[in-house]
């Protein structure tokens, strides 16, 4: 009777694997087509078969986001919450995946958004901690130097008050951060994935930024001729006209 037990046992693990993989194999299929609100439906699905599977998790923590960028309010707060939960789950899991790291500086970014300078502040500390950390596990994922170069930007250029919260929670700006490791990171980036659109459209606007007009204008180009890989491509190209234009 054990015996029997047992092996129905396994069978219903086999099973419950096999339907996790067939979610999770759904999800990226509708990522690719840009359906964003699909994917993250499947790598849900996965999750309540197992809560704990880490490519689920981390899979559903950047769909969260994706969704979240096309909502406005309490419900794209409430998705990129939602990100930053099953982000942190992933890191929990696996804590030597890169991934989990990644979406986790990645949501928190987004949760930044919306707070407050304070709040903004303090979250950037846990954000350069998560993406050094995705980095260290996967030094050859664009996204994450794409990340490191917005943290570098951002804390570079702070308004007074952000300044004067900098002061209080991290002990002053960074040193670090700079305008020109900002270029460094989103050079790397680009170097890794050059067709990556947003990679040259963030590169642009640093250059911008420091005045380099006609260097900025050829990475606002180059987001024109790239073909779209991203559900938020075209977004990207228009800005980067708008920043063409305004030149």
């Amino acid at each position: 009777m054990n015996k029997i037990i047992v092996l129905l046992m396994m069978v219903s693990f086999a099973f419950g694997q096999d339907q996790i993989s067939r979610y999770i194999t759904m999800g990226d299929s509708l990522f690719d087509q840009f359906d964003n609100k699909g994917a993250l439906k499947e790598y849900l699905s996965a999750l309540k078969i197992d809560s704990l599977n880490y490519e689920a998790n981390w899979k559903a923590a950047r769909a969260f986001v994706d969704v979240g960028e096309t909502l406005e309010g309490e419900s794209r707060a409430m998705h990129y919450s939602s990100g930053e939960a099953h982000a942190r789950r992933a890191t929990r899991i696996d804590s030597m995946g890169s991934k989990g790291h990644l979406f986790l500086s990645i949501a928190l970014g987004r949760v930044a958004l919306d707070a407050g300078a304070k709040k903004r502040i303090q979250l950037s500390k846990e954000i350069k901690k998560e993406v050094d950390l995705a980095i260290k596990c996967d030094p050859s994922d664009d996204i994450a130097y794409h990340v490191l170069g917005r943290w570098h930007r951002k804390l570079s250029n702070l308004s007074w008050i952000e300044k004067t919260f900098a002061n209080m929670f991290l002990g002053g700006v960074p040193e670090e951060a700079s305008n020109e490791n900002a270029i460094k990171s989103f050079k790397r980036a680009i170097e890794i994935h050059p067709e990556h659109i947003n990679h040259h459209l963030e590169l642009g606007i640093t250059y911008q930024m420091m005045g380099w007009n006609e260097l900025a204008r050829g990475e606002f180009q180059r987001c024109l001729t790239l073909p779209k890989s991203d559900s938020d491509d075209d977004r990207y190209k228009v800005e980067a006209q708008e920043r063409i234009n305004d030149l």
